[in-house]
């Protein structure tokens, strides 16, 4: 089975990384020999549109399912038309991942984890407006 699983590097040794849409590498993994391929994700700095286009590439690579530590709603709704599972929760090693996955730790989401924009910078607590407003 050909898996995606979201990372901090481009080896089995990496970090599962938590974010989708901007997280730094995709690891496309075939789950029975190990073999796989590492792409550096170019949308992780994108303006707006980080988990439509990576989810977008990832259904390029005809894998049927993603690990990976949160999924947003764009990013849910891409992979879900393109048939591609969608497991959340995932942390340690890549290869800790798929050994879990395979063991069969994971369960398939049916809705997204997260807001939009809950990978950029300032996430979920805010943004950029520092919370200095007047009471």
């Amino acid at each position: 089975m050909k898996i995606a699983i979201t990372s901090t590097g481009p080896d089995l040794e990496s970090n599962v990384d938590p974010r989708f849409g901007r997280c730094s590498y995709f690891l496309i993994i075939d789950s029975d020999s190990m073999d796989f391929e590492a792409i550096q994700n170019t949308n992780q700095s994108a303006g707006g549109g980080a988990g439509i286009q990576s989810a977008q590439l990832i259904s390029q690579k005809d894998v049927d399912t993603v690990l990976t530590g949160n999924c947003g709603p764009n990013a849910y709704q891409t992979l879900s038309a393109a048939g591609i599972n969608i497991m959340i929760g995932v942390s340690g090693s890549v290869r800790e991942a798929v050994e879990k996955f395979k063991a069969g730790e994971f369960s398939k989401i049916d809705g997204p984890n997260v807001g939009s924009h809950s990978g950029m910078k300032g996430g979920q607590t805010g943004g950029m407006g520092g919370g200095r407003g007047q009471a």
